[in-house]
């Protein structure tokens, strides 16, 4: 499989490892009493802070659990103003690229800046991709092909689905030095296409080529009833080679057009329990039979691959929207339109999946989330990273104004209702090789639990305060306390009740003989954590 190289990318393929797991806290939440400090339990979240770090905080919970994933990173046209800018005048990014990259990261040209941002961030995106999951990146030619090149090597090659053109603009720019770009790119990646299970998309529109009628009304088109294609000869599917009694009479096998013998698509048992779907036109190769394809059997559809602005919005479409939630005047450079994003959540989604961006900007995706739920009835989740200062001013304002409607009058938008938490990115769990004491108790657990499982962690009701759950038919046990130092002893054996093949507990000391420990199924793990000074 051919693979991109650029400058700096020996330092960041492997440097989500590096990445430091952080606390998020939430600082309020938001439901139909308005914004308010008190927890509400929600499960759908906006988080302010760099989306590379907020990504690794959210494995714990997370990993392997998204079903669809939406994002719109900046395109790198050169006329943006994103932090990875082509000057990397920002300070976040310019100090990031001085500790990832080195001093190599002086001489990174625009591509390669973009490429050392993105692959980090899409290797922890891939990681909290469910099984069936789906992402979506909306791209322009600029990094159109660098990005396929990555996401071959990030998700696998085949597990490249599409690339979705959209139709973002609805008038061709009269401005245009050379051609007036009309799309933009959605370039569609799973995580393992052997268990994809795609929907299909819901259309009330009738194709012209429907153009006959059944007497009870019903529109339909014909499909010659002969096989077509790799696989139409008879060797290939004998038992679809049959003959056909036509209306005078006479028999009718399939014939291919350099006369051999063919194939029929249906077998002669779904002909039989289907007479009436077949129609025969007498022309001049003489008697042909068809079957015939309604226009309500086609209300269902596969996803396409070419978008229209008529179905989905446009780049105008956005930006309307965007002046009708806002107003006051608040407005937002490129956003996309709700209808883009719906239509990603019909084909990839189901009633209670997750769903993520982690470039959030407008906050589009929590807009589709609602209008989805509000809709069929679903509890869909969201998740939204933001890091830039609008994180709350506009991308969770605007998720505040969809759930309780916006507009006056004839404009007025009726809510779709819901919630959300606000976070930021919190202290990190680990300072130099040590926890971080400062972080809640239950944070850590969190921690421990998916170090060991890699699976999500759940509280439990045990009654054992340091009893972490049970994986694989091991125990763990999380024995610590911010204020005091911990002994494996067998006093602490004589609390575990529950019954597991192996047991893990982490603690400051350990009191047992490793042989003592080794005959209980036991393994002991001491807590990192300088704890000279407790």
């Amino acid at each position: 499989m051919p693979t991109l190289e650029w400058i700096g990318k020996s330092k960041v393929i492997n440097h989500h490892q590096d990445v430091p797991f952080r606390v998020l806290e939430r600082k309020y939440s938001f439901d139909e009493n308005g914004q308010h400090n008190e927890d509400n339990g929600s499960e759908n979240m906006i988080i302010r802070g760099d989306n590379l770090e907020a990504l690794k905080a959210l494995l714990p919970r997370y990993e392997g659990r998204v079903k669809c994933i939406y994002i719109d990173p900046p395109y790198n046209t050169g006329n943006e103003g994103w932090v990875y800018n082509d000057n990397v005048n920002d300070p976040k990014i310019k100090k990031w690229l001085g500790e990832v990259v080195g001093k190599e990261g002086e001489d990174l040209t625009r591509h390669d800046k973009w490429l050392c941002m993105m692959y980090p961030r899409l290797k922890l995106l891939q990681k909290l991709l469910s099984d069936d999951g789906v992402i979506f990146i909306s791209i322009d030619d600029t990094e159109f092909a660098n990005l396929r090149l990555i996401c071959d090597e990030i998700f696998g090659i085949r597990n490249f689905l599409a690339d979705v053109i959209w139709e973002k603009s609805d008038s061709p720019r009269m401005d245009a030095k050379i051609f007036s770009v009309r799309h933009d790119h959605t370039i569609t990646y799973t995580k393992n296409i052997d268990v994809l299970n795609l929907n299909r998309i819901h259309t009330d529109e009738v194709p012209e080529h429907y153009n006959k009628v059944e007497t009870d009304g019903r529109r339909y088109y014909l499909k010659p009833l002969r096989a077509m294609g790799q696989n139409d000869a008879r060797e290939a599917r004998p038992n679809l080679y049959y003959a056909m009694i036509a209306p005078d009479g006479s028999e009718v096998f399939p014939v291919r057009s350099d006369g051999s013998d063919g194939n029929w698509r249906w077998s002669k048992l779904k002909v039989a329990e289907n007479p009436t779907r077949i129609e025969w036109v007498n022309g001049r190769n003489g008697w042909t039979p068809y079957y015939k394809i309604y226009a309500e059997e086609q209300t269902e559809r596969p996803p396409e691959t070419i978008w229209y602005n008529k179905d989905v919005g446009s780049n105008r479409t956005s930006m309307n929207q965007i002046k009708a939630i806002f107003r006051d005047g608040k407005s937002f450079d490129t956003p996309k339109p709700v209808g883009l994003v719906e239509r990603i959540l019909e084909i990839a989604s189901e009633k209670d999946s997750i769903v993520l961006d982690s470039f959030a900007g407008s906050g589009t995706t929590a807009h589709a989330v609602l209008n989805m739920n509000k809709a069929d009835g679903g509890h869909r989740k969201f998740i939204l990273v933001e890091m830039m200062d609008y994180a709350d001013s506009i991308t969770a304002e605007r998720v505040k104004r969809v759930i309780q409607g916006y507009g006056e009058g004839k404009s007025a938008v009726e809510g779709t209702g819901g919630n959300f938490s606000f976070y930021d990115l919190g202290e990190p769990l680990l300072v130099g090789d040590c926890l971080n004491e400062a972080v809640a108790p239950e944070k850590i657990r969190e921690y421990i639990w998916f170090m060991e499982t890699k699976t999500p962690y759940a509280p439990l009701s045990s009654g054992n305060p340091y009893y972490l759950g049970q994986h694989n038919s091991t125990g763990y046990y999380f024995y610590y306390e911010p204020q005091r130092v911990t002994v494996l002893d067998y006093a602490f054996l004589a609390t575990i009740k529950e019954k597991a093949d192996g047991t893990v507990i982490y603690a400051d000391r350990c009191s047992i003989g490793e042989d003592k420990l080794a005959q209980m199924g036991i393994t002991f793990k001491k807590i990192p954590r300088d704890i000279s000074r407790l």
